[in-house]
């Protein structure tokens, strides 16, 4: 049976919004006049006004249904049918200009059906226009249809009166089947959609955040589409149940369908050639260009999406980029960066920081005959070039995996590693503390770029970016427990887990003994094949120093806007308790222990909408650097067996001095690794002198990262030295006290 109707004429733009198996007959218009603002006032045309319109080639079933302001030019209207209810806003004897193309406002050989046009917009050649709010100085050039259907929700995951639930967008991330979608709707945060996509058993949590989200939307049909303000489109095709912001760009587009464009003068969005849009949510200060396909998504602010990349079924958090590649059913937090053409992503969670190289595939290993894996990966995760991973698997934070294919699942708990597939041998060998080791200048640059690249228009909640905070900090000790009993077991020594943990302790920390055989670790990797732990001894070495490290600068921040009595309260408070997880929400870390009381408060409907929630990451944010004191303080009862917490002012001014040390010799390396680019003869080998090189290069000594390493060393030495001073004090009060 054909959709195709025939109706009347003069009823072209007053079609009822029907709804089947329901007694309502709802006129768009009445819905359309409900939203508008009423900021101008309209009035009828004059019966001169009606000529002059007619004379210039415009046609109107009804001219009494055209409403205009009081300063309304006639002249500026050629060429255009209206059909339906019409208001046109102030006009002027003026032209719109944007880059190239200057238009002169008014409305000219266009189509116009049911639609409120803002003050002194610019509407040419855009051949059917229906169901449209377009604010003021808007520029609409060249466009083949703009339209909006009854039951329109601008890419949120609602479904209006009448209609089923099978209709509903949902984004399925993390898993292809489908088991952790969740619904998308405008404003949604990553750390909403990481709640919603876990806990699935949890029904009664599920159908809150089910609930908190339908509560946001009317589901009365009839609403019309929206463009902003100061909002530029030209020479496109589709664009259908839009929401636009202001100081949007948009061009060449073939379509744009179910879709919210957040936009704004301090962060405008814009959206370029070739590309087709649809059921998603775009963030704030976006760029989309270059035959992009995007279907069920959230692109989150300020990231970009370019050179025919698809995103489906995915949400991408902020500050991002994803050119040329394609990334079906994930979710990434903010600082994805994934560049090359064939790049593959797919049913993964990554937690920020993450860089995809090229060749790179993460998903499209099954291990089984349904698309049920999954893939989660803790902040800077790096595969690199053409490597191949299977589901399931996961990685600690800061895992850099060498080109290979491979063929098992994984599951590494050993941050800030370098994990390579040795085919000849048939082993993984992996390397703890690689970073530390031998890359500071790259894990540095890692923590500087991608806080420079938050441009956010306000920061909060703080996302983590820093190499050692409570999530890395907690999985170097686990990974300092693994080690040890590594080394014990590997040793030859029979016994028991705790037994062969403190004989791989023994040895870890021995000046003497040395580790002259093979280390193997257990249940790595789902196969028969061996898991080599290489430098062991250097990688548990460096893992204690910069757990030393974490503690003394957490602690050194503390002292200098708090005093030394202060911090005796909290250790007071803090010992005997256990070293709390930290959850990783969307970027935000939060205690597992508030993580826990959040979920809870939403189930019973202490935090009864989305709006709430976001409340309370702000005040968890608020209290992070309260929660890092603590989370330091509890690693340094955890740590006696290298670190004897004194709690005297002498015990904590050895402890900062040791904190320099390190912030010294990281420094010292984030330089040296660098160098060693500038005097590698391999690397030299493409300039024809040293000059050429530092034209190409820059100069060394003005290497920006090394520029801001030494001038944060200066400031963390002023700190000391002030701390120093005030726990000096400390002790002259002690002493005295003592005398």
């Amino acid at each position: 049976m054909s959709l195709l109707k025939k109706i009347a004429i003069e009823k072209v733009g007053f079609g009822s919004v029907s709804i089947d198996g329901l007694n309502k007959q709802t006129t768009r218009s009445f819905s359309k006049n409900n939203k508008l603002t009423g900021k101008n006032t309209y009035r009828r045309l004059s019966n001169e006004e009606i000529e002059v319109l007619k004379s210039n080639n415009n046609h109107c079933t009804n001219w009494e249904q055209v409403l205009v302001s009081e300063n309304f030019y006639p002249d500026q209207i050629l060429n255009t049918k209206f059909y339906g209810y019409i208001r046109i806003g102030e006009m002027s004897k003026s032209a719109l200009s944007y880059r190239d193309l200057e238009l002169p406002t008014g409305i000219y050989n266009s189509c116009v059906i049911n639609c409120d046009i803002g003050s002194h917009v610019a509407l040419h050649n855009v051949r059917y226009i229906a169901h449209f709010i377009i604010h003021d100085h808007v520029m609409l050039s060249s466009i083949d249809e703009m339209v909006t259907s009854d039951t329109a929700k601008f890419g949120n995951g609602i479904i209006k009166e009448g209609e089923s639930e099978s209709i509903r967008i949902e984004l399925e991330l993390c898993n292809e089947n489908g088991g952790r979608a969740v619904i998308p709707f405008e404003g949604m945060r990553v750390g909403d959609a990481f709640l919603w996509s876990r806990h699935r058993d949890d029904k009664q949590l599920q159908d809150r955040f089910k609930g908190m989200t339908e509560n946001r939307f009317s589901r009365e049909r009839g609403e019309y589409s929206e463009i902003g303000a100061y909002t530029v489109i030209k020479n496109s095709r589709t664009i259908k149940d839009v929401k636009i912001g202001s100081y949007a760009y948009i061009k060449g587009v073939n379509k744009l369908k179910n879709v919210t464009v957040s936009s704004c003068r301090e962060a405008y969005s814009q959206i370029g050639e070739g590309c087709e849009i649809v059921n998603g949510i775009i963030g704030y200060g976006c760029r989309i260009f270059y035959g992009v396909k995007a279907v069920r998504f959230i692109l989150s602010s300020f990231s970009q999406l370019k050179y025919g990349a698809r995103l489906i079924n995915s949400f991408l958090g902020e500050n991002s980029t994803i050119s040329c590649c394609e990334v079906l059913n994930s979710l990434l937090y903010a600082g994805h960066e994934q560049h090359h053409n064939n790049s593959f992503l797919c049913a993964s969670l990554f937690m920020g920081q993450t860089n995809m190289a090229a060749g790179a595939t993460v998903g499209s290993n099954h291990n089984s005959r349904a698309g049920d894996g999954e893939l989660i990966a803790g902040r800077g995760f790096w595969p690199g070039l053409s490597v191949n991973l299977k589901h399931n698997s996961c990685f600690a934070s800061f895992t850099l995996i060498v080109k290979g294919d491979f063929l098992y699942e994984i599951n590494l708990e050993i941050p800030f590693c370098l994990v390579s597939n040795k085919m000849p041998e048939n082993e993984i060998h992996i390397i703890p503390g690689y970073w530390f080791l031998y890359n500071m200048y790259a894990l540095f640059r890692n923590k500087s770029k991608y806080k420079k690249r938050d441009k956010r228009l306000e920061k909060k909640p703080r996302y983590e970016y820093g190499i050692l905070a409570p999530d890395t900090v907690n999985e170097i000790f686990e990974a300092l427990q693994s080690i040890e009993y590594a080394v014990g077991k590997s040793s030859g020594l029979q016994g028991e887990k705790k037994q062969l943990s403190v004989r791989g302790r023994a040895i870890l920390n021995s000046d003497k003994e040395k580790i002259d055989f093979p280390v193997l670790l257990d249940n790595v990797e789902y196969s028969k094949r061996k898991v080599k732990l290489l430098k062991a001894k250097e990688g548990y070495t460096v893992f204690k120093r910069m757990l030393t490290y974490y503690i003394a600068t957490v602690i050194l921040n503390f002292l200098d806007t708090h005093s030394y009595h202060e911090l005796q309260k909290k250790i007071h408070l803090t010992k005997g308790e256990k070293r709390d997880t930290f959850m990783n929400i969307g970027g935000q870390l939060i205690p597992k222990t508030e993580y826990g009381k959040l979920l809870t408060d939403i189930r019973t409907a202490q935090l009864s909408s989305w709006e709430a929630v976001h409340k309370r990451y702000e005040f968890l944010d608020e209290n992070y650097e309260e929660y890092k004191v603590i989370h330091a303080i509890s690693c340094l009862f955890e740590a006696d067996s290298f670190l004897e917490a004194e709690d005297s002012p002498y015990y904590f001014t050895q402890l900062i001095e040791e904190g320099l040390s390190t912030e010294e010799w990281i420094v010292e390396q984030v330089s040296k690794t660098r160098y060693k680019d500038y005097h590698n003869v391999f690397r030299q080998a493409v300039y024809a002198s040293e000059k050429e090189m530092e034209a190409v290069l820059g100069n060394f000594g003005d290497n920006p990262l090394i520029k801001e390493r030494k001038g944060l060393l200066a400031k963390y030495r002023k700190k000391v030295q002030r701390v120093k001073q005030a726990l000096k004090v400390e002790m002259e009060k002690s002493l005295g006290s003592i005398g």
